[in-house]
């Protein structure tokens, strides 16, 4: 397993069985990623999971001992950062318990495409509540997240 670009010690048997959630948070330090709703509905526990974006609570921490994982933490250095700043800019972030799952679930959209429609942004949030309704400035945000990865308007 690698997390945010580094391995990690192979986790031991025992830890198998954990949530992903819980090991990231309780054994490796990671606490970006939100306890939520515990049953996949509301995406504060989004991680990415080899470029897909997960519900880290309905995955086992045996099922990913080979994958390459990205959370909140990891963002800025996987080349996330005008997506933070973008986020900052536009006033995206309200309480903030959302937030690490939303931008993993942005992220992992502006990996597959550069220049989202607002149906692509809305279908990546579509597991990711926020309570304080912050949505039209997160699409504001990729938007701009995008514009900046591409500052010459080239796209890909």
């Amino acid at each position: 397993m690698r997390v945010n670009g580094a391995p990690v010690a192979t986790p031991v048997q025992a830890d198998h069985g954990l949530r992903l959630l819980d090991y990231l948070r309780e054994v490796l330090g990671l606490t970006g990623a939100k306890e939520g709703c515990g049953m996949g509905e509301c995406g504060s526990c989004t991680v990415i999971i080899d470029g897909r974006a997960m519900t880290s609570c309905l995955v086992l921490v045996g099922q990913v001992l080979e994958a390459e994982i990205l959370t909140v933490e990891g963002l800025a250095a996987a080349g996330h950062g005008p997506l933070q700043d973008a986020f900052v800019a536009r006033q995206a972030v309200q309480c903030g318990y959302c937030i690490p799952g939303v931008l993993n679930s942005c992220a992992a959209l502006l990996d597959r495409e550069s220049d989202p429609s607002d149906a692509q942004i809305c279908q990546a949030l579509d597991g990711n509540l926020c309570r304080c309704t912050a949505y039209n400035r997160f699409y504001d945000a990729v938007h701009d997240a995008a514009a900046a990865r591409h500052p010459n308007g080239a796209g890909a």
